[in-house]
């Protein structure tokens, strides 16, 4: 008997049948008529006894078992607040389409975490591929990082300029941020000429778009949506991803928002932040004030949540206003939310994929 391994990963069985007889008996020259019969039998049974025994090991083509793979990544690259924990980087969520990144929000750090998640097996997010980019509101932890979102992938080969949509404001802030780093931009553009990839010029420019509530973007991979959500006097959009695969809700910073729930509906993934009651009872009767002005708290997000019915919640932002160095433990943020939402909810860190 001898095992041949085939390139499509199924296991053939070869097996010399004249070769078998009874264990420890030789026959006469007058009994082949009645050994061949028996022969017959035994071989039958043995070869059935052998398939059998065989049958784990035998495979089959991967494209007749293996189901297909997510079309849509969820990666989330930064997860923290304004306070400046080096396990979190700045607020920056991807969501990788087909292998093309859509980023929401631009902390800081955002372009060394897509540089990492790359290094983690995330091939569209290699820096050169940062293209698109949403922005919920203007404040600065999730703005922190748009400089080196400007300028970073260009000066590693990105070629196309960045589009950028986002509320009022967004505008300005671009065209500060070139103005701040224009000599930097102008000596780049001349190595760029010296070096002879003058292509590689336009990978500075930022096209900005001042956005309202409605699609705002949408091509072969996604569609995206843009909803207002309550985040104190601020101008603040969440978003809302339809992919081939996938539907997708990003909250930004928002206190509890109808417009969430309406968006999600039912949706694959829910991302949203929060803030826990053990912190809220922690801080002084100004700061609660404004938590509910700005944020959402456990309690209100697992009332969001059940009404909202998403496949997948995921915790990020973890705010405590008023009770910076106090402590702030995702386990308890996660277990108010447990005690009234039923639904599948994690915690989310930074290079998490989804």
């Amino acid at each position: 008997m001898a095992m041949h391994g085939s390139n499509e990963g199924v296991v053939l069985l070869a097996i010399r049948v004249d070769s078998i007889a009874p264990c420890g008996y030789q026959p006469a020259k007058d009994d082949q008529t009645i050994v061949k019969k028996k022969v017959h039998r035994t071989t039958c049974v043995l070869i059935v006894a052998l398939l059998s025994s065989f049958l784990p090991l035998t495979t089959f083509p991967q494209s007749e078992n293996k189901a297909s793979e997510p079309k849509t990544q969820i990666v989330l690259l930064g997860t923290g607040t304004p306070s400046p924990d080096p396990d979190r980087s700045g607020p920056a969520t991807a969501i990788v389409v087909n292998g093309t990144p859509y980023l929401v929000d631009f902390g800081p750090g955002v372009v060394r975490r897509a540089a990492a998640a790359y290094q983690k097996g995330v091939k569209g997010l290699s820096v050169v591929n940062l293209r698109v980019a949403f922005l919920t509101h203007l404040h600065s932890d999730h703005t922190g990082g748009y400089p080196d979102l400007i300028l970073s992938p260009w000066a590693v080969g990105r070629n196309q300029p960045l589009e950028v949509y986002g509320p009022k404001g967004l505008k300005e802030m671009t065209k500060h941020i070139l103005k701040a780093y224009w000599e930097d931009i102008r000596i780049r553009l001349k190595d760029k000429e010296l070096l002879g990839v003058p292509g590689f010029a336009d990978g500075y420019k930022v096209r900005a778009h001042e956005i309202k509530p409605g699609v705002v973007y949408k091509d072969e991979n996604v569609t995206v949506k843009a909803f207002p959500v309550n985040h104190g006097d601020v101008q603040a959009f969440g978003y809302r991803f339809e992919t081939p695969d996938r539907t997708i809700v990003i909250s930004g910073d928002a206190a509890p928002s109808e417009s969430i729930i309406d968006n999600c509906n039912g949706c694959d993934v829910l991302i949203h932040e929060a803030y826990s009651m053990m912190t809220y009872s922690q801080v002084s009767p100004k700061y609660r004030e404004y938590r509910r002005k700005h944020h959402t708290s456990s309690r209100e997000l697992a009332d969001i949540a059940n009404k909202a019915r998403p496949g997948l919640l995921i915790l990020y932002h973890r705010a405590n206003p008023g009770g910076v160095g106090r402590p702030n433990p995702e386990e308890a943020l996660l277990e108010e939310i447990r005690q009234v939402y039923g639904g599948k909810v994690v915690t989310g860190h930074d290079l998490d994929i989804f």
